[in-house]
């Protein structure tokens, strides 16, 4: 008999938690499992059709996309809305990504009867004030939470387990297991030169937000122009800095062939762009995994990255990477300008840096699911 699972989040919109869910969408469904994924609030019909799209059953609470507005209203909003769920679907495990709104979606389904509950925490612990209600749930109410890095899950109970077939689960679990790439992912063979090119070229993939550090981007790159007039750069994404980026590039007199502004790509079309980098900066002031850095290697860029949240423990320092002081634009450029002025350790760094991206392969995170709850099913059986 086919197991429902029930995947609880609070929006559906673009952004790296909701991408990292599809991929346990897709990895469940590719084991047999039966979906529904419940969006409380923020959708957007794009996202919405691509989990569809991957075997999903997708339920908008919010027709309008809205949230009520008050505790008490949201309470009896979820109350409503996962009842009807329950009720229509029948699910054995509910799986919740993030604590929000707080814990009402976990006690609402425990309340409905759902005894395996799992939540995913995405972040680390410091946006937290006070951890007992994280704590009370893990020993209390989910069967298990994991983490999407070990420094992650450390932050919240003190200690970790990587997650594979060995792991012995037990009564109330909490274990880490990595995010990983989107599934067919082009891996840039190891056996093709993996060359610099001939106008050094930094790339900044991400959203131009604060969180991930794009305000950093034009003036630590002017910086790097002192040092190395001929380097390029590459900006891709869109948001709410286009506009204040665009007048840190006219106050710091940096040229309009220097750079490139390729806006907003689908996914499938980044590795194109990857392709014209030597390095690629993640300068995030806050990072629960860091995605974009391993979607870099996986295309043999090395990444000059901020060394906070998860970036600390998937790049290996001067290995295939670079960490540098948060928030400081001259560690930034300066790292860079280093690694750029030495080609032998860039061409190093590439090939690591691939090396490095393949343990975090679909393959690789879809088998780890599978185990888990396989595991997790013959416990409640």
């Amino acid at each position: 008999m086919t197991t429902s699972v029930l995947i609880g989040i609070p929006c559906l919109k673009t952004g790296g938690t909701e991408i990292q869910t599809l991929h346990l969408v897709e990895a469940l469904t590719s084991g047999g499992y039966h979906c529904v994924t419940v969006c409380y609030f923020e959708y957007d019909f794009t996202m919405v059709q691509r989990f569809e799209q991957a075997g999903s059953r997708v339920v908008c609470l919010s027709a309008y996309g809205t949230r009520p507005e008050g505790k008490r209203n949201t309470y009896k909003f979820l109350k409503n809305g996962l009842k009807r769920v329950v009720s229509e679907y029948r699910p054995k495990i509910a799986h919740i990504q993030y604590m929000a709104p707080g814990a009402m979606p976990i006690v609402i389904l425990n309340k409905l009867g759902i005894k395996t509950i799992i939540a995913t925490l995405h972040t680390d612990a410091s946006i937290y004030k006070s951890l007992w209600l994280i704590h009370y749930l893990q020993k209390h109410k989910t069967a298990a939470f994991t983490c999407v890095t070990e420094i992650a899950e450390r932050s919240f109970f003190g200690n970790s387990t990587l997650y594979d077939d060995e792991t012995v689960l037990k009564r109330h679990n909490h274990i880490t297991i990595h995010n990983c790439l989107p599934p067919h992912t082009y891996l840039h063979p190891i056996d093709q030169p993996i060359t610099s090119h001939t106008m050094p070229t930094i790339g900044f993939v991400a959203r131009l937000e604060s969180i991930k550090g794009a305000d950093y981007v034009l003036p630590a790159y002017a910086k790097v122009l002192k040092a190395i007039p001929e380097c390029k750069l590459i900006i891709v994404g869109d948001g709410k800095l286009r506009e204040k980026m665009e007048q840190q590039q006219r106050d710091l007199q940096i040229n309009d062939n220097l750079i490139t502004w390729a806006g907003r790509l689908e996914y499938h079309n980044l590795a194109e762009q990857y392709h014209k980098m030597d390095v690629v900066w993640v300068p995030s002031r806050s990072e629960g995994f860091g995605l974009s850095a391993i979607e870099a290697m996986a295309q043999g860029c090395p990444v000059v990255a901020s060394a906070t949240g998860g970036l600390r423990e998937i790049i290996n320092n001067d290995v295939d990477g670079l960490l540098f002081e948060n928030s400081n634009t001259d560690d930034l450029a300066a790292k860079t300008i280093e690694l750029l002025s030495n080609k032998q350790k860039l061409e190093e760094m590439k090939s690591h840096a691939f090396e490095n991206a393949k343990r975090y392969c679909f393959e690789e995170y879809k088998d780890r699911i599978l185990s888990f709850y396989s595991k997790i099913e013959r416990s409640i059986k």
